[in-house]
C-alpha cells in the first residue's frame, strides 16, 4: 500500500472495491469475490490502465500434490478446497477484467520480495 501511495504513475487505488461474482466448485453456488486491490495507473505513453490485484501465499497458487496410497488428511482436503475456490475466483476475475479491458494479476511473497 505504501508502494501504491508513493508511486508517481498510480493515479488511484482502492482495497476490496471490486465485486466479482463467481461460481464455487465446492457448492456450485454463486458467491462474491473481492480482489485485494484495484489500481489505476498511467503508462509511459500517458494512457490510463486498470489492474486488479490479488495477493496470495505462493503455496495457494498451485494445486496441492496428490496424496496416494493413504487416507487423505484434513489438511490435504482443505488445500484441495482452497485451490478449487481460488482457481474459480481467478478464472472469473480474468474474464471480468478482460471484458473491461483491464488486467488481472496475482502477486505472492516472491513478487513482493518478502522472505520467511
Amino acid at each position: 500500500m505504501m508502494y501504491l501511495d508513493s508511486h508517481p504513475n498510480v493515479v488511484h487505488w482502492g482495497s476490496e472495491e471490486v465485486v466479482i461474482p463467481y461460481k464455487s466448485p465446492i457448492d456450485n453456488r454463486v458467491h462474491r469475490y473481492f480482489p485485494d486491490f484495484i489500481v489505476k495507473k498511467k503508462t509511459p505513453e500517458g494512457k490510463l490502465e486498470t489492474v486488479v490485484v490479488e495477493i496470495k501465499p505462493k503455496a495457494q497458487c498451485s494445486p496441492p500434490a496428490v496424496q496416494t496410497g493413504k487416507k487423505p488428511t484434513r489438511r490435504y482436503i482443505n488445500e484441495v478446497m482452497t485451490w478449487g475456490i481460488n482457481s474459480s475466483k481467478w478464472k472469473y476475475a480474468t474474464e471480468y477484467c478482460k471484458d473491461r479491458g483491464w488486467e488481472f494479476m496475482i502477486l505472492t511473497e516472491k513478487e513482493l520480495g518478502i522472505k520467511f
